[in-house]
Parts: C-alpha cells; structure tokens; sequence
C-alpha cells in the first residue's frame, strides 16, 4: 500500500460512529416507501446463509431496518420480476452469497472473468456435464438442481452431483443466473434469458468495476478504513489501492482508528441526526460484517458461535447483537417453541440495557407470530428480575 494521502477531515470516533450508524440505514427515518428493495440498493448487498432461527438473514436484515415488514413481502421484493418480467436481484458472490441489485450485474465481470480464468477447483467438472445443463435451461427453463438431475451424489453435503457442480461453475462464469429461490433452492436460468440486455455484458474492465465497487461500498460504509471497504465486496487490499483515488471517496482521519480512512463526501455534508433503531440484528447483517471493524466502532467483540463446539460457547449458537441508541447493548440467542419466542442465553452490557433489550425482543416476537418471550439463561443473572417485569410490561 502506497502513503495515504492527506485528510480532508477529521472526526472523532463518535462522529464516524453515527456516520457509520446513518449509512447502513440505522439512524434517520427510515425510508418506507422505498421499502425492501430501497434497503437493496441502499446497502447494495444483503447476505444469505442456511441458518434460520426467527428467520433467514436475508430477512432478518429489511426487519433490522423498516420494522415488521411481512417475511413474504421480504421474499416478493427481492425475486418477485417486474412488469417488465425483469428482475429486481440476482445471486452472486460480493461479501459472501448476496442478493445483489440487478443494475450491478455488469460491475461483477472482473469475477467472472477472474472464476474463468481460475484453473482449480473443489469439485471435479464431469466430461460432458456442463453442456448438459446449459442445454436443459436453454430447452426447459428455469430450474433448481434437483430439476437438472439432484443437487448431490449420496455422500456428504459437499458430494455434489455433476450437474450441481456444472451449473454452480455456469453460475460463477455468468452463464447462468440465479434471480429466485424457491424452498431455500436457487432457481438457475441462463443470464442471456434472465437478466436485461442493457446489462447483459462484461464489457467493463476490471478498473472500472472495482472502482464501482468501492464507491458503493464507501456509501453504504459512510467511513472506513482500507479493510473495511475493501471486505465489503471482498476484494483485495491491492485492487482497492489500484482505485481508491478515482473512486470519489475522500481521505479522513478518525480519532482512535490508528489507520487511515476514506468517506463518502455525502456523508460529511450533514450531521448525522434522527431517531436511532433498536433491533435484534443477525449476524451477517452489513453493519458488523468485519469483527475489527465492529470492535473499532463498538467496541464490542462479536463472533458467530454457530460453528464453535456447544461446551465452548459463550453467548449462543446464534447469537444476535442488540442495537439501541447507536450502540451494541447486548445478546440474544433466540429459538421458537410453537408462539414462544424463547431467547436461550441473553447477555446484556449492564441494567441500561435492560429496556432496549425487552423492546427488541418483544419487537421481534411480534414480527414472527409468538404471543410471549421465555428468557432460560441470563448474564449477569442479577438482572433477570428487571429484564422479567419489563417483558412483562410490554407483552401486557
């Protein structure tokens, strides 16, 4: 990396923190007519993974942000065409797998063109297999794997079928899209079918959609450093500095930070005031995708235990941060039983957490269809006596 150059601003570790809070859509009215797909575009990516406990993460984030948006209008919103039959979103690799929104389709042809180019693989392509799976698309239309012939081979999870792994290499390549799914199963259709021809190409160069890529991430960061704009869309340290100074993103320097780091000029225009949210957020929500990051401007030490041996979890399975006040307050790791939202470990940062914390999961056992909150494990157990008479006074 090359000397940063000069800051235009300076903020305190404050004012990087609501800025921060404003431009992933947590500070401010949020804005309802826009709705889901106003989060879309806003955040310019939203994370998927299996995991659903009250609900997907892709769920999960809209709710984080409108409130109790219906989960089927979530779903209607992302893979629900036009009037036009165009999509709203595509599937594809950014952070992790996202929904992305369409427009952006032709800014992710430095990946595929980098996938082509890639000469290994995880899984062996069978001789024959991937013409076979262009040409059912072309004949049949749209399918899951399990329509182009199953998805595996009778092993373990990652046994996959020939087919699978053709059309997850046709949708890395860009030969196939995936704008649906149906069931959790990704809808494959061929991109020349599905995605606009005023966006069907790969004619920008690498330059061009890394520096797209930046700028979106910079916006929907407000400020970060060089690790965090570039994680957004994971890319590499040495592609943000190949476009960081075309990018439109201005050098700032943030009290504490210790690293130099780039704003989005719109976002240093206004102070950044309004009604702060409180929510139960997932933990792939944007906001706290990369742990230094969330550390630096949280100071709070987040980490999805999912994978982490039962007897060596600390919070929860899946424990979700609680945000309130422009500050991360606590722990929930929720599960449901029939309209019972039972949070199985609550973790709280102190007794003002107290409120916020009965708040967000009332919030959420509404949004979901349960009629009660059960707390089973509580830390600082002290607590448990405030936590139980303030969810009782909002359930009443």
């Amino acid at each position: 990396m090359t000397n940063p150059p000069r800051p235009t601003a300076e903020l305190s570790a404050d004012e990087a923190r609501r800025i921060a809070l404003r431009a992933q859509g947590f500070l401010g009215a949020p804005d309802r007519k826009a709705g889901v797909r106003g989060v879309l575009r806003h955040l310019g990516a939203v994370q998927l993974d299996t995991i659903s406990v009250l609900a997907r993460s892709h769920e999960l984030i809209p709710y984080a942000r409108l409130g109790a948006v219906g989960r089927q209008t979530v779903d209607d919103a992302y893979w629900t065409p036009g009037t036009d039959g165009a999509p709203h979103a595509f599937e594809y690799w950014s952070h992790a797998a996202c929904i992305l929104p369409v427009e952006e389709w032709p800014h992710f042809a430095f990946r595929r063109r980098a996938y082509r180019a890639r000469p290994q693989w995880y899984h062996d392509l069978p001789e024959g297999a991937y013409d076979q799976v262009i040409k059912q698309l072309r004949a049949e239309g749209p399918l899951t794997a399990t329509e182009l012939g199953g998805a595996k081979n009778g092993g373990e999870w990652w046994d996959w079928s020939g087919s699978k792994v053709a059309v997850e290499r046709a949708l890395m390549y860009g030969e196939v899209v995936c704008t649906e799914r149906r069931g959790w199963k990704r809808v494959y259709d061929l991109a020349e079918r599905a995605i606009p021809d005023e966006l069907l190409h790969d004619e920008l160069d690498d330059s061009e959609c890394l520096r797209r890529l930046v700028r979106l991430a910079g916006e929907a960061l407000g400020v970060g450093t060089r690790a965090d704009i570039a994680d957004y869309h994971r890319l590499k340290g040495e592609q943000f500095d190949a476009v960081i100074a075309d990018s439109g993103l201005v050098p700032v320097a943030v009290e504490g930070w210790g690293k130099p780091a780039w704003a989005d000029p719109a976002a240093l225009e206004t102070v950044p005031r309004g009604r702060h949210r409180t929510t139960l957020l997932s933990p792939f929500d944007s906001l706290i995708w990369e742990r230094p990051r969330t550390e630096r401007i949280f100071d709070f030490t987040h980490r999805l235990e999912a994978y982490v041996p039962k007897p060596k979890r600390v919070h929860g399975y899946f424990a979700m941060p609680v945000l309130a006040g422009g500050r991360l307050v606590g722990r929930v790791d929720p599960a449901r039983q029939g309209r019972t939202l039972v949070a199985r470990q609550v973790s709280l940062e102190g007794r003002k957490a107290v409120p916020a914390v009965a708040e967000a999961l009332v919030e959420a056992a509404s949004w979901v269809g349960c009629t009660d909150v059960r707390v089973e494990r509580l830390d600082p157990e002290e607590l448990r006596e405030p936590l139980s008479s303030e969810l009782a006074r909002r359930l009443a």
